[in-house]
């Protein structure tokens, strides 16, 4: 149920990212969500994709700065509040969340959060118990 994230570290200038993901996109790997924060000096790109391995393997060797994470995709209804219901669920239990961001599934008409949690695993426990649907990384990676 945990998912591979990788995280690139880059200096915040025009077409760093593009560099980046040209990268991943000439090595043959294709983006299933995606995330960018930045400050004045640098980013973080935080990636689910298709071929984890694959990806780690082509930044390496173009000396990219970048790590991997586990993280969790949770699938929710898409609609007004039900983010907030999950997020007030996970703070009543003491969950800290660490980041998230979305994406949706219009298959399913459903929207998928990726979070990262300070206690994963206490994190699904919750989840699982709630009735959410914690998906696995085949489901996301095929996306």
């Amino acid at each position: 149920m945990k998912l591979r994230q990788i995280s690139i570290f880059l200096e915040n200038r025009a077409g760093r990212s593009a560099e980046i993901i040209g990268i991943l996109g000439r090595a043959g790997v294709n983006i299933r969500a995606i995330a960018l924060a930045d400050t004045a000096d640098f980013g973080i790109i935080r990636l689910i994709v298709d071929k984890t391995d694959k990806a780690l393997e082509a930044l390496k060797n173009e000396g990219i700065t970048v790590k991997e994470t586990q993280v969790i995709a949770v699938e929710i209804p898409d609609r007004p509040g039900a983010l907030a219901a999950i997020l007030n669920i996970l703070g009543k239990a003491g969950i800290n969340v660490e980041y998230l961001y979305g994406f949706l599934d219009r298959v399913e008409d459903k929207a998928i959060i990726v979070f990262r949690f300070e206690d994963i695993d206490q994190a699904l426990r919750i989840l699982t118990k709630e009735g959410y649907q914690v998906l696995n990384g085949s489901r996301v990676h095929d996306m």
